[in-house]
Formats: C-alpha cells, structure tokens, sequence
C-alpha cells in the first residue's frame, strides 16, 4: 500500500465518521430520529437561545447537518457539503462558547471539531474514494473552495451577529424589568 492509498483511506474514513454524525444529528433536528426534538422542538429550543425565527433556523441547521453530512459521506460536492456543515457547527459553538472549551461542561469542543473536521475536508478533497472523483470533480473545483468558505464565513458571522444582537436585547429588557 502505497503513501499515496493510505491518505484515500484516512480521508474516506474522515468522511464516513465526521459525516455518519452530521447526518445523525441534522436528522435529529429535522425528524425527531435519535432521541431529537425534530423541527417543532428543536425549533422551539433554537428561539430560546437567540436564533430566530427557531423552526426557520432548525430547518437550516438540520439541513446544513444532515445534508452536509450526507455529502462528506459520499465525497460529493466536497468543498460545498464541508463549508455548510462548518456553518453549522460554527452557530453551534456560538451557543456553547459561554460554557467554555470543554464539552463535558457544556462547552464548544465537540462543535469545534466537527467543524474544524468539515472545515478540513472542504479545503483538503474527498480523496479517490469518493463521488467528486468518480464523477470527475465536476463539483469539486478548487475555486469552489474559497467561494463556498467565504460564503459560509459571511453567513455564519451574520447568523451568530443576529443572535448576539437578540440576546443582548433580551438581557437589557430582563434588566430593565428588574428595575421597574
């Protein structure tokens, strides 16, 4: 087995793992599967946490997830299913940022590195075994890469800059109720 052979099957093996969990949870969010909410609750959760409108930012975020995932899974528009699955995970760990790095007391670690996973991937390729390369990167160009980062980028920060704004608002009513 060549250098070369190894890399394919540590990338396959990247994208089955980072993208079987994508799926599982987008699939929580959207169909109530795994022990989820689906759209109604997960919705409900997502307004109580600053992304509104909540059923809205489910359906984006389970869709980002569960077809992102679905994506990287099958190495099919790489540079596309990555960035949305790092947009995602990136909201994610706006939400758990408060509670620090590590995930066993609500933090963002597990977020980060399926992102930081996405993320990799999108730049890196799907490797041989994959669809893009089957089907000849029709869908895996390497302008594809900055286009679908940035964009995701741009979006994310908008997203995130929404939801601080929200909450910021919502402190300031809660503390000026206390006063009244």
């Amino acid at each position: 087995m060549t250098c070369y052979d190894r890399r394919d099957i540590g990338l396959l093996l990247l994208r089955l793992g980072a993208g079987g969990v994508l799926v599982a949870h987008g699939t929580q969010k959207l169909f109530g599967w795994f022990g989820g909410h689906g759209l109604e609750g997960t919705g409900q959760f997502m307004e109580s946490i600053g992304y509104a409108p909540g059923k809205a930012s489910a359906t984006a975020a389970g869709l980002a997830e569960a077809g992102g995932g679905t994506l990287l899974a099958l190495g099919l528009a790489t540079p596309a299913a990555g960035s949305a699955a790092a947009g995602a995970m990136a909201g994610a760990s706006a939400v758990h940022a408060p509670n620090g790095f590590f995930n066993a007391e609500g933090g963002y670690e597990y977020a980060a590195t399926l992102g930081l996973t996405a993320a990799g991937l999108a730049i890196t390729g799907p490797g041989r075994l994959s669809l893009d390369h089957a089907l000849g990167h029709t869908v895996d160009q390497r302008w594809m890469v900055p286009t679908a980062l940035g964009v995701t980028a741009a979006v994310t920060a908008v997203v995130v800059g929404m939801r601080n704004r929200r909450l910021r608002k919502r402190e300031e009513g809660e503390q000026e109720a206390l006063f009244d």
